[in-house]
């Protein structure tokens, strides 16, 4: 045995408490910090070989920093739109100011005033996909900065027009559908509206012309007093014995400024008054107000009127293993060889979890263990540094036997 040896078996352990009492410490500073992921201290030990069986040669120990990053801390809720958490395993994907991409847990994003853009408290700019015009995410387009900015006003042009209501089961038959009087059962209007937001006026006629089936047909009304209508497109909609919808329920039409669907999948023929009414999607220009979140990670953009629409899809990333992902400053984490890469799915699907706005997810550090793990520490290395000081002392004793 060696007494050197037992001083550096002393220093061992007394660095291996110090690195145990650093994590200590920093967990108890982000208890507060939205989305941490607390940090410990695992011992392992390192012994060394003694020969024969009276002489034993003290080892070491060594520490490995662990984060448990896949620990689902607790949600609070808040009163921000903007404020998100993810119930469940997956990540935000955000960028830095140079365009490092990371991943966290930190959903507490406001907009920038500069940018319109969605950052969190560290900094971070929130990344997605934007929605094409089928409100499907652009995956091609990439991964771009999520944008709250609402104060240019925006025009949404008409793309569906909805026909709804009772056509009457005992109206007559024409069976040449028009214009004229006689040649159509009833007229409606309904209000759409084109690429800039002005309104634009379609007259609907609807014309019985035989004993299941119906003409809806959507005309343009004449441009000067006497003058002719303009037939732009129709639906042909089927009614089977009860009544209810049976076949041509929508059609495409083609107008000047775009093409609108003719929705007639709400109609019925049923015994009663002529009851049918026509509305439409699209707006004037409108402001927006604001943004909302859905559990899918759809983004809707809130406009003065009431209405919204999803302008973006926020995808959820996921790793292989969490625990090793590579800590960075700002609450982010960045993917190595021993997480794995990234990858990019949507919450409700594939365990990535759910998107819960005006929430946020708690640091999962809990003081009162981290209290009780520093008392710990400080008892084990109070008992290393006795240690080392006898050790020094039997050391002392050693060396005056020369004298």
């Amino acid at each position: 045995m060696s007494l050197t040896g037992v001083l550096r078996t002393g220093v061992s352990g007394m660095n291996a408490q110090t690195n145990r009492i650093s994590t200590v410490a920093e967990n108890i500073q982000n208890a507060s910090t939205t989305g941490y992921k607390r940090t410990s201290t695992e011992f392992s030990s390192l012994l060394l070989e003694s020969s024969g069986t009276g002489n034993y040669n003290s080892g070491a120990v060594d520490t490995v920093i662990r984060r448990a990053v896949n620990e689902q801390g607790s949600v609070a809720f808040t009163t921000s739109d903007t404020d998100l958490a993810i119930q469940g395993s997956g990540f935000f994907v955000v960028k830095d100011g140079s365009g490092g991409q990371f991943l966290t847990r930190a959903g507490n994003f406001v907009k920038d005033g500069s940018t319109g853009t969605l950052v969190n408290s560290g900094g971070f700019t929130l990344q997605g996909y934007a929605l094409d015009a089928q409100g499907q995410p652009d995956i091609a387009g990439g991964l771009i900065p999520i944008k709250a900015d609402t104060a240019t006003a925006e025009a949404r042009p008409t793309d569906t027009a909805t026909v709804s209501g009772n056509l009457p089961f005992d109206a007559a038959i024409i069976a040449t559908p028009g214009t004229a009087d006689g040649t159509y059962t009833k007229k409606i209007s309904v209000k759409t509206y084109d690429n800039v937001g002005s309104a634009v006026i379609y007259d609907v006629y609807a014309t019985k012309t035989s004993a299941t089936t119906w003409n809806i047909a959507l005309y343009q009304p004449a441009a000067t007093a006497g003058g002719a209508p303009t037939k732009i497109g129709e639906a042909n909609p089927t009614f089977g014995t009860d009544g209810q919808i049976a076949a041509g329920t929508k059609t495409t039409i083609t107008t000047a400024t775009g093409t609108i669907t003719l929705d007639g999948t709400k109609l019925t023929q049923l015994a009663g008054d002529f009851d049918m009414k026509a509305t439409s999607n699209g707006s004037p220009p409108t402001a927006g107000t604001g943004v909302a979140f859905g559990e899918d990670g759809t983004v809707f953009t809130l406009y003065a009127d009431g209405s919204r629409a999803a302008t973006y899809k926020v995808p959820l990333a996921s790793v292989r293993s969490p625990d090793q992902l590579l800590p960075k400053a700002g609450n982010v984490f960045e993917a190595n060889g021993q997480s794995g890469p990234v990858e990019l799915g949507y919450a409700q699907l594939g365990g990535l979890g759910t998107l819960k706005s005006k929430a946020l997810e708690q640091s999962n550090a809990d003081v009162a263990t981290e209290l009780t793990t520093m008392i710990e520490s400080q008892s084990a290395y109070t008992a290393n540094s006795k240690v080392f000081m006898t050790g020094s002392e039997m050391l002392d004793t050693l060396m005056n036997l020369k004298r």
